[in-house]
């Protein structure tokens, strides 16, 4: 018998995977289809073990539903534009497509040694022209649909990285690839109008039920979906009128100054004549450059300065003092804020900081509140008392024709509050309670106020009800040179004109200095920007921009279908048999950017009619992140742990096994070197059990002991199924096989050498390879080979269990003497409590404990336990 040779085996099995094409699929085969997908790699630098749980996951998964009889489609691809491969260039110091392809070899390499198959030939790299001359495509198709515009906007700028960065890739005021802290800068942009599809993406959501709840609740949030009312605001001497979107109109009576974000667009224009503009402006110019966390956080001293401009309350003709103020942003409603320092701890703070008004209108209510008289006699028709906020015709109609009952007919008010005093107040009141200093609203409940007022609103042209998302247009302009041209082309006589579809790819020039400077590199390449109008065929520019990476990945999965085709990104027909992907495994960081951008090109794409389909991706695996020293493993912690060399000592089965072992894989799991060899030895147990094949007796062995291993083994295959079945909990999947392969050691501990026969032993051998095939495939090919068996075990059927086989016929039960173990005790299942009470008593160890004691109870729980109360 060899010994267990982990190299030899692996090369011998990954070449043969390869020449056979185990994971070729024909997409014209749609019967029993199965799209598996990995979200596809940056390949800006070699792999490490953390990176490849999500690669291993997926080819677990794939292999697993190969032997379940599944057409299974498992492609990959790169990720190959964008700032991580762009800035992996600068540092080497070579051309971004230089480095980028190279990385890309090794990266293949490294995902062939770990056994990780896919179908090669349906790789994609987006920095490819027979790629990108896509991507290029479905921007035009969103311009035609005007969801792709230009404006001048203020944005987020990475000094270090020279470059714009999306609102989702700012974390916490800082670029989430190099830490920076984002400025604030005004630039014409490129824009796609995500905002359109706002409440198609989060109804959706309710569809998405095989997604984690906590992704679904990222991207609700991000939507961030408010129902409220639109409040106009006349500026005094100005045909200036702002905006301000609300969600409390029950506090507009409060209202005693107003706040601009730096960034309105209205600002400006406001102070121009202001013979402060300069220090207005200078204010404002340091506030677009604070991290916008900062601005929001509780706590923050609040700044602000006075624009010598009023505005009109219109509810009540106030003129307030209009202000710009630190703590309100563009991304939040309108960016003008009606400030109630009465009753918002953020306006209190900054009231009582610059000596503004501040009025209450909601008290608190007195303690016993007597019940409000609901008198619909006098109310008008049901119809006018059932305006709602914001949804006229929802469930809640009952309660809202009592709230404007109590608004139109007078009917009898909430009294007896408690006046709260401005000058003994220390904080703002944000409590439910009752108007007052309201006009005709005083005595209301401030929550049953709300639908009278913005009734009152719009029955005045005050205001207007209106639902606001936190959702912002997608930025997909990038002031870098790795990326895809943007396609458009600007014409002094013609305007912006899209590149015609025929001439599509625009091809990023090869010749440029790359390295950024603020300023796109494309600029400096004369030949790529100066061209000739479709239009007029004039003396035109192109648009010297570059694409999101995102956008190229917003769509990579629909490639893989057709990869070849030259005349169109995907076979439509194939795409609709083949979506919405069956299972998206990736990581939880990509919650927000790529998927939530998935989703919206896909819906864009089924509403031009290219695909059938809504949603890209029917289930999704957000695995945990592997970590070493408790840390996120990065060269410069000095943490990580490359594969390569673990692979050289041990073999890939070997690193597999433990990175699926490691813990649940949706959870983070800590790295130990000391568990890489436990899980080599599990590998060379399971590989000496050939041995013990091959010196077990044709017939005869120890008929219990047999049974009890067969037993063992039906539990194994359930427990197996099930857990890879459920929530992909692969590391107690893998826990039950290591359970059956000890079994056979414990087997012949007890009962001796030769307790199993060969039928015996080869039936739990084939079915055990079977179990661990999709984890370790090298050893499982090779044992199943070594066993006589022609077809691989990811040709074979998945094995099924005997439910009769899953219980033995007897059973061990825990014996107790005053809640104490003192004994157990194997009987046969199914005795009634005399006879198991008959059994016990026969027991020497139960003897000794109770003999002369009396007895006072027995507690018995048939086939689970015995207690017996002595005294």
């Amino acid at each position: 018998m060899q010994r267990y040779n982990p190299t030899e085996i692996e090369e011998k099995w990954q070449k043969k995977w390869k020449k056979e094409g185990l994971f070729k699929v024909d997409v014209k085969e749609t019967a029993n289809k199965y799209y598996c997908l990995m979200m596809f790699p940056y390949p800006s630098a070699a792999l490490h073990v953390g990176h490849g749980r999500n690669y291993i996951i997926g080819d677990v998964v794939a292999r697993y539903k190969m032997m379940r009889g599944y057409n299974v489609l498992s492609p990959m691809g790169w990720d190959a534009f964008g700032l991580p491969a762009e800035n992996a260039a600068i540092k080497k110091g070579i051309h971004p497509r230089e480095s980028t392809l190279g990385n890309i070899k090794m990266m293949k390499q490294q995902m062939e040694s770990w056994g990780v198959e896919y179908d090669w030939d349906r790789e994609v790299t987006s920095c490819m022209p027979d790629y990108y001359k896509w991507t290029q495509w479905i921007f035009l198709q969103l311009y035609k649909k005007g969801l792709a515009y230009r404006k001048k906007a203020f944005v987020n700028w990475c000094p270090s990285c020279s470059t714009v960065l999306a609102n989702e890739q700012v974390i916490e005021g800082s670029c989430e690839r190099c830490d920076s802290q984002v400025d604030q800068k005004e630039l014409e942009q490129w824009f796609f109008k995500i905002t359109e599809y706002a409440q198609k993406l989060l109804d959706d959501l309710d569809k998405l039920n095989e997604w984690p709840e906590k992704v679904r609740t990222m991207q609700r949030n991000w939507i961030g979906r408010s129902e409220g009312v639109n409040i106009d605001f006349p500026v005094v001497d100005s045909d200036i009128t702002l905006t301000c979107f609300t969600t409390r109109v029950d506090t507009i009576f409060g209202c005693t100054y107003m706040v601009l974000a730096a960034e309105h667009s209205m600002v400006g224009e406001l102070v121009k004549d202001n013979p402060e503009k300069d220090k207005i402006m200078d204010f404002v110019r340091e506030v677009r450059n604070e991290s916008k966390i900062k601005r929001v956080q509780t706590g923050e001293e609040k700044k602000g300065i006075f624009t010598g401009r009023y505005a009109i309350n219109k509810i009540n003709g106030r003129k307030i003092p209009l202000y710009i103020a630190d703590y309100v942003l563009m991304e939040y409603g309108t960016g003008a804020v009606m400030a109630v320092p009465a009753h918002d701890q953020r306006d209190y703070e900054f009231a009582k900081k610059y000596e503004l008004p501040i009025e209450v209108v909601i008290d608190k209510p007195s303690p016993v509140i007597p019940p409000v008289r609901r008198n619909f006699s006098e109310g008008g028709s049901a119809a006018e008392n059932g305006s709602s906020l914001c949804h006229p015709d929802s469930e809640v109609r009952r309660s809202q024709i009592i709230r404007n009952s109590l608004a139109k007919a007078g009917a009898e008010r909430v009294e007896g509050s408690i006046n709260l005093k401005v000058e003994e107040m220390t904080e703002a009141y944000e409590e439910e309670g009752v108007l007052v200093n309201s006009d005709k609203f005083d005595g209301m409940k401030n929550t049953d106020a709300m639908a009278a007022i913005a009734d009152h609103m719009e029955q005045n042209d005050i205001g207007k009800r209106s639902i606001h998302f936190k959702l912002r247009d997608w930025l997909i302009s990038r002031q870098r040179y790795w990326g895809a041209p943007i396609p458009m082309i600007y014409c002094d006589k013609c305007g912006i004109v899209p590149v015609p579809e025929k001439e599509l790819p625009v091809l990023l020039p090869e010749v440029v200095e790359f390295r950024p400077t603020g300023e796109s590199p494309l600029n400096a390449a004369k030949d790529f920007v100066n061209t000739k109008c479709p239009k007029c065929s004039g003396d035109a520019k192109r648009e010297i921009d570059t694409m999101d990476t995102f956008v190229d990945s917003s769509w990579y999965y629909l490639r893989y279908i057709s990869p070849k085709l030259e005349d169109k990104p995907f076979d439509k027909k194939d795409v609709n048999n083949w979506f919405p992907v069956d299972q998206y495994i990736g990581g939880v960081e990509h919650a927000i950017l790529h998927l939530l951008y998935s989703r919206f090109i896909t819906k864009v794409l089924n509403d031009m009619g290219y695909v059938d389909f809504d949603e890209p991706f029917q289930r999704l695996f957000t695995q945990g992140m592997i970590v070493k020293d408790g840390a996120k493993m990065s060269k410069s912690k000095g943490n990580v742990v490359s594969p390569d060399e673990l692979i050289k000592k041990y073999g890939a089965d070997t690193v597999r096994l433990y990175t699926l072992f490691i813990g649940p894989p949706e959870k983070d799991a800590e790295w130990s070197d000391r568990g890489v060899e436990g899980a080599f030895r599990f590998l060379k147990r399971v590989w000496n059990i050939l041995e013990i094949l091959e010196t077990s007796p044709e017939k005869g062995g120890d008929e219990k002991a047999k049974e009890t291993l067969i037993r063992k083994m039906h539990q194994s295959i359930k427990k197996v199924t099930e857990d890879i079945d459920g929530e992909f909990h692969f590391n107690t999947a893998i826990s039950a096989v290591m359970e059956l392969a000890n079994q056979v050691y414990v087997g012949i501990s007890e009962s001796g050498d030769g307790c199993y026969d060969k039928a015996c032993l080869t039936e739990v051998m084939n079915n055990m390879v079977l179990l661990i095939a999709p984890f370790v495939p090298h050893i499982a090919e090779e044992i199943n080979e070594q066993m006589g068996n022609k077809t691989s075990p990811f040709k074979s059927e998945w094995p099924s269990y005997d439910e009769s086989m899953l219980k033995a016929d007897t059973v061990v039960v825990p014996v107790q003497v005053n809640g104490k173990l003192r004994s157990t005790i194997e009987m046969s299942r199914g005795l009634d409590k005399d006879k198991i009470q008959a059994l016990v008593e026969t027991d020497e160890k139960v003897k000794e404990w109770i003999s002369g004691k009396e007895v006072r109870k027995w507690i018995i729980l048939p086939e689970k336990l015995v207690n017996i109360v002595v005294s």
